[in-house]
């Protein structure tokens, strides 16, 4: 059977899967629809937690960033694991002890301001587009390659499933869809990493197959350790070695700590907390979860380094003609482009960008194109001086592994299902979250308080609905790669949330003068700073003090950190039912249920 036939085979089934559930599960009420009815195991919750976490930055993209920057790539594995930590320890027990179903309704009661409200509001619609760009981005590639179609139609399919599903079911349907999401992902991640790890290191395990050493195709081994090996190709390459870091440390720590602190503030993965029954199900919930993450996060650095040794071994000095099948097909859909700089027919890799921005290709359906020379789609982008011939998106390098080792025709289907799955448990779980801030925060807290639960309930829906369109959107038009812009959501939400959070459980004395600000002021400057270094003046030459716009988000919560301590002592202190209300969150004892008024 072919690729092909097989990967409809695999996603066909996994998306009957999917809506089956979503039907068999759908909401019948508000609380089933924003928190799942607050009776979801927490094993269960954890693998649920698990797939909203792992996004398709972590599943298509991460182990592409960690093929290309090596140890520089560090900074999304310590960020990303080290703030599921944080958020797990630090807030979400005492987030689910306040029992409300939404960031803004916390940051509201909390700050006993609509005002706030209606701020957090802003932060979370800003938050969660900008994430939910990458989950739709991601899509669009899994789609263009495996199911043949253009990137752009690719998002707009997503779309239509994502809406089927999140808008009917809401997260009750989100969660136990989310379960087989993650049990689908996981899979199409490992079984990838074995059979390469076996390959490439007589190692089953991929996690010590990356400290073990090469072994060739005829089962000898090489005595040269992996990484080695890889740092002795790139330096062949004229290409800095693949253990080496050329980050500041300065910019290596505020990406770690944006990430970190954004984690902490996600309202997506925040709201996770409140669809078990009781405070410490949430602690038991979170533990569940990490270990589910573990499993991704370990595999993800060999992940990286076995696709790029291949990827070497398989294209560089390669004559066109003779270049491998997945080569081609990913040029097809335009993620991989070629530019024969001296005509020789061959496919040479090295340092720098082989041309100015993404491959753009000859105008024209791709069947209607005069092919170039060598049978290639002719680039029309102005060529660099650099000997680089070749630019490969680098968010196809986990999908295309498979492909890359020569694996298994199910084994590649396989991993098409993963990446949709992937893509598409976090993209809910995102328009859920905004159509919970705009429907219960927004409508029914402030504009309309008489409103059913029914006519809330059709606002949510509403607002998912117009949300899932604003989201295809953004994956049609995406500001970067995936993890990039995932990396820019992580900012938003470190500057905006993640003080006010902290602040609102542990310093009774912050009011909401001083929440208001901050939030206004660390999500402003997050924003403006990143819009600017990536839209209007790119030089890295104007970053203060070397901070990329992945780690501003640090210096934006600082500023929201120090200016919300200074407003808080210079205003009225909070009501006293208020501090009590903070003093009793803290005590790890007793809860209600979740609740929405």
């Amino acid at each position: 059977m072919d690729v092909q036939l097989l990967t409809y085979i695999f996603v066909g089934a996994s998306f009957a899967l999917y809506i089956g559930i979503a039907i068999w599960s759908r909401a019948g009420s508000t609380k089933d629809f924003y928190v799942a009815g607050g009776g979801v195991h927490p094993a269960a919750n954890g693998m649920a937690t698990a797939a909203d976490w792992m996004s398709a930055a972590s599943f298509i993209s991460m182990a592409g960033l960690i093929a290309y920057l090596g140890y520089d790539a560090s900074v999304y594995l310590m960020g990303w694991t080290g703030g599921y930590v944080m958020l797990a320890m630090l807030l979400a027990p005492y987030l689910r002890k306040f029992g409300k179903f939404t960031v803004p309704d916390f940051i509201g009661d909390r700050y006993y301001s609509n005002i706030a409200r209606t701020v957090a509001v802003i932060c979370v619609i800003f938050v969660s587009f900008t994430y939910v760009a990458g989950q739709m981005r991601g899509v669009g590639i899994v789609f263009a390659r495996f199911l043949e179609v253009e990137v752009n139609l690719g998002v707009v399919i997503g779309m239509v499933i994502v809406f089927f599903y999140a808008v009917l079911g809401g997260m009750k349907g989100i969660t136990y869809t989310q379960v087989a999401q993650y049990c689908v992902l996981i899979t199409a991640f490992i079984v990838p990493a074995v059979f390469l790890s076996i390959m490439m290191t007589g190692h089953v395990l991929p996690q010590t197959g990356l400290g073990a050493t090469f072994v060739d195709a005829a089962g000898n081994d090489s005595g040269q350790y992996i990484l080695d090996r890889l740092d002795g190709l790139l330096t062949d390459l004229g290409i800095t070695p693949y253990t080496d870091g050329s980050q500041p440390m300065i910019n290596v720590f505020f990406i770690t700590a944006a990430l970190m602190c954004g984690t902490a503030g996600l309202p997506h993965v925040i709201v996770r907390f409140f669809t078990v029954p009781r405070v410490r199900d949430a602690r038991v919930s979170a533990g569940w979860a990490l270990v589910f993450i573990a499993l991704l996060y370990t595999t993800a650095p060999a992940v990286g380094v076995f696709a790029r040794t291949n990827i070497i071994e398989t294209v560089h000095e390669t004559s066109y003609e003779e270049a491998p099948a997945w080569f081609k097909s990913w040029e097809g859909v335009g993620l991989i482009g070629w530019l024969d700089k001296n005509d020789d027919g061959r496919v040479q890799m090295g340092p720098g960008a082989p041309f100015e921005g993404k491959p753009t290709f000859e105008s024209g359906p791709l069947e209607e194109e005069t092919p170039g020379e060598h049978g290639q789609r002719v680039v029309t982008n102005t060529p660099t001086d650099s000997p680089n011939e070749v630019y490969i998106d680098r968010d196809i390098i986990v999908l295309a592994n498979p492909e890359i080792g020569g694996l298994p025709a199910w084994v590649i289907a396989l991993m098409a299902a993963g990446g949709v799955a992937a893509a598409l448990s976090t993209a809910a779980g995102l328009l859920l979250v905004i159509s919970a801030a705009v429907s219960h925060d927004l409508i029914k807290k402030q504009i309309n308080p008489n409103l059913s639960e029914k006519g809330e309930l059709l606002a949510a829906r509403s607002a998912a609905a117009v949300a899932v369109v604003v989201a295809g959107y953004f994956g049609i038009n995406p500001p970067g790669f995936v993890a990039q812009v995932v990396a820019f959501a992580f900012g938003l939400a470190a500057s905006s949330f993640f003080p006010a959070i902290l602040l609102g459980i542990f310093d009774k004395r912050m009011n909401r003068e001083g929440a208001i600000v901050g939030m206004v002021l660390g999500l402003s400057f997050t924003f403006i700073y990143i819009v600017y270094t990536k839209f209007i003046n790119t030089d890295p030459s104007i970053w203060w003090f070397g901070i990329s716009p992945e780690g501003i988000g640090t210096l934006g919560m600082i500023l929201h950190f120090v200016v919300a301590f200074v407003v808080s002592r210079a205003t009225a202190a909070p009501p006293e039912h208020i501090q009590e209300l903070v003093e009793n969150v803290r005590v790890p004892r007793g809860a209600g249920e979740a609740h929405a008024h």
